[in-house]
């Protein structure tokens, strides 16, 4: 579940634009909040230089159009985007921002993505330059844009196994203020997903596995068996009852490399699903079904138990051991094409930086030659961190002679050949994994193993003569 803010940014008073690109994305890039920066992610630009190729567009979309709006014209937009706590992990949080700013400027806009995990909340804010790529022309906000943007994040949400925000009211609410009416998930799940978000960053012992989780606000009790306890939570949760999973030994085992994580795994006994469930369904001729009936959607089950008749999935066991398959069979794709995607993106910068040590060699020679003039700098300061950008990137990856732009093209066409061949594949076994966790949390759901309480059925109260 999570919200969103679309604002405008403007220059303000006593600011350039320069300024004013610069102080909210150094503020959005703040390390101490982006897992070091690891948390940040951008297209179509450098995160480590994206004020100054803002900047650089506004000057070549006022030479290539002659238009200037002056003070009220919008330099940026920024988009925050929160995750309800528990819910999500940090990286994938990251990914959901990046694909929200995607779809939604059609790639037509630079923008930069920054997750950060100082708050008890996952959240990203987003900086989406108003000029566009080719700098012909900006976006502009059009009536109605932030409903839009809410309806594309709620897409994307459901898209993703993500709940969303039902019946959403018109007027805005702060983020705590809308959190404190939904109902969150249990302290267990905030855990369980804390802990699943330490070991993606690779502690390399259990100690300091138990040391991130302190860092992110946890308390830890180590006498005896090992106990953890939320910020807001009254007692402390031993970790070995938070599941298979979870306890000290298997996560050991995980961290030394001899054990691979599964996100979330409860302990689940093998039933009869065919049996348990119709018997379930059958509770409607009870007396306390109505109330039952009234929190879950029956038809949902009864589309869950034809599932399972269809594909023969007589035990919980082969529910489970088919949505793992599926799982892994979408993640194993997903990978792959990830990867291509990611090679994509690098051509993508290589290219940039190319072309922007091309085009700025004469003005940064110029500039050697002024003595490194501090008047020349401030008035060609765009062009000159562009050269340098370029050059430390070609350092980064040891290239001394850069590649042709026409063989990273070339290459660039291979990938994305590549890609949307794979793309079939990838929609079926998406379809396949969506389709066996809805079945699966269903179940769940009504077998009474997602860790809530049931209503039993109430007996008839005998009458009083």
């Amino acid at each position: 579940m999570s919200t969103t803010r679309w604002i405008p940014i403007h220059t303000g008073k006593g600011r350039s634009v320069g300024r004013a690109i610069e102080k909210v994305i150094d503020y959005v890039k703040n390390p101490d909040k982006t897992d070091s920066g690891r948390l940040i992610t951008s297209y179509e630009c450098d995160s480590r230089t994206a004020d100054a190729e803002f900047l650089l567009s506004k000057r070549e979309y006022l030479q290539n159009t002659g238009r200037e709006r002056g003070k009220d014209d919008v330099i940026a937009y920024h988009l925050r985007q929160s995750f309800v706590p528990g819910e999500i992990t940090a990286s994938e949080a990251n990914r959901l921002g990046y694909e929200l700013a995607m779809r939604f400027t059609k790639g037509k806009h630079a923008f930069i993505v920054c997750t950060h995990t100082d708050k008890h909340h996952i959240h990203n804010h987003i900086i989406i330059n108003s000029t566009s790529l080719d700098c012909t022309r900006k976006f502009r906000d059009f009536k109605g844009s932030a409903r839009a943007m809410k309806r594309l994040n709620d897409t994307i949400c459901a898209e993703n196994g993500y709940s969303i925000v039902e019946h959403p009211k018109r007027k805005g609410k702060t983020y705590d203020s809308w959190l404190g009416d939904q109902k969150k998930p249990s302290f267990r799940e905030q855990i369980r997903v804390a802990i699943d978000t330490a070991l993606e960053k690779k502690p390399k012992t259990y100690a300091e596995l138990l040391e991130m989780l302190r860092q992110a606000g946890y308390e830890i009790r180590e006498t005896g068996q090992p106990a953890i306890r939320a910020k807001d939570q009254k007692r402390f949760v031993r970790m070995d009852t938070l599941g298979d999973e979870y306890s000290e030994e298997v996560l050991k085992a995980v961290i030394a490399g001899v054990r691979k994580h599964q996100k979330g795994r409860k302990d689940a006994a093998e039933i009869s699903l065919l049996i348990d469930v119709q018997a379930k369904l059958a509770e409607g001729k009870s007396f306390g079904y109505a109330n039952w009936a009234s929190r879950y959607n029956i038809s949902q089950m009864a589309r869950a138990l034809a599932y399972l008749k269809e594909h023969g999935l007589m035990r919980y066991e082969d529910l489970r051991k088919r949505t793992e398959e599926a799982t892994k069979r979408f993640g194993s794709l997903s990978e792959k094409i990830r990867a291509a995607e990611q090679r994509m993106e690098e051509i993508k910068d290589l290219k940039t930086q190319i072309i922007n040590y091309a085009r700025t060699r004469e003005v940064y020679e110029a500039y050697r030659k002024a003595g490194y003039s501090k008047k020349f700098y401030r008035e060609h300061e765009a062009d000159i961190l562009l050269h340098k950008a370029a050059k430390k990137r070609f350092d980064e990856l040891g290239i001394k002679k850069p590649p042709t732009v026409k063989s990273l093209s070339a290459e660039y066409a291979e990938l994305l050949a590549e890609k949307k061949k794979a793309y079939g594949e990838y929609r079926e076994a998406r379809d396949e994994m969506k389709e066996l966790l809805l079945v699966k949390a269903n179940i769940d759901t009504i077998m009474g193993k997602d860790g809530k309480a049931h209503d039993e059925p109430q007996k008839k109260k005998p009458n009083r003569q």
